[in-house]
């Protein structure tokens, strides 16, 4: 966690032209691949798409967005299925924190799930998977701040944690997830993910939202995560799911 911290771009601030802010967040995710000698096509971008009412979404679609991040499993199913059904070709994060008696509605749903966070969601996940037939990727949501208030793995359990993944839970893992602490630098929480997947052979690595997903790209996001830069603010949520 030593390495020097990129320097700062000037933040990707949203026109309201949402073809326009998704053709700069893609140029400045390839600027960034670029300058440490990374193919820019390594680099998903997933427009978390969380609170944003449809036409904005059909906006992203129509100037070819593919990929989207939601927090909500009821939010997506209220808003994704008659979309998925318009644009087969959808891939679909959850990229927010999945309670047990979301999982049958998840694994049906998401294409991807970002937050496997707990031993019980990893059984769960595997058993519901059996069931359906149906097996989204899976990635481990590491908490490398080790705050008590956020879910996460600790960053030295993440290998037991991959190993019963693999061993116990018949969960294959994709990738490792993180959400650095707000009040933090964030390249020294990407370069300690980046390491944990180097060395438990994860190729995956989701990390870098609107703020400073070049960093993450510079230190080896193969997924980052950006909404704010291409939609704008979010609304606030009416309900919880």
């Amino acid at each position: 966690m030593t390495r020097v911290a990129p320097p700062p771009r000037p933040p990707v601030t949203p026109s309201g032209d949402i073809a326009a802010d998704l053709a700069a967040v893609r140029t400045a995710i390839a600027g960034a691949a670029d300058a440490v000698g990374r193919d820019p096509r390594g680099v998903t971008l997933v427009a978390v798409s969380k609170v944003q009412p449809v036409e904005k979404l059909r906006a992203a679609l129509a100037a070819g967005q593919r990929v989207f991040g939601e927090n909500r499993v009821q939010e997506a199913k209220a808003k994704w299925p008659a979309l998925k059904a318009e644009y087969p070709d959808v891939e679909l994060h959850l990229i927010g924190p999945l309670q047990t008696n979301k999982v049958k509605e998840a694994v049906a749903l998401f294409d991807v799930i970002q937050t496997v966070d707990r031993p019980k969601l990893a059984q769960a996940l595997a058993a519901e998977c059996r069931r359906q037939n149906r097996w989204p990727r899976f990635y481990v949501e590491v908490n490398t701040g080790e705050e008590p208030q956020k879910a996460g793995i600790a960053p030295a359990e993440v290998g037991a944690f991959l190993a019963a993944c693999k061993a116990e839970y018949g969960v294959q893992v994709a990738g490792l997830m993180a959400i650095p602490p707000a009040e933090d630098e964030p390249s020294p929480h990407f370069a300690l993910l980046a390491d944990l997947a180097r060395r438990h052979f994860v190729p995956g690595l989701s990390m870098g939202m609107s703020h400073d997903f070049d960093v993450a790209v510079r230190l080896g996001a193969t997924v980052v995560r950006v909404g704010t830069a291409i939609f704008g603010e979010r609304a606030t949520p009416t309900a919880a799911a």
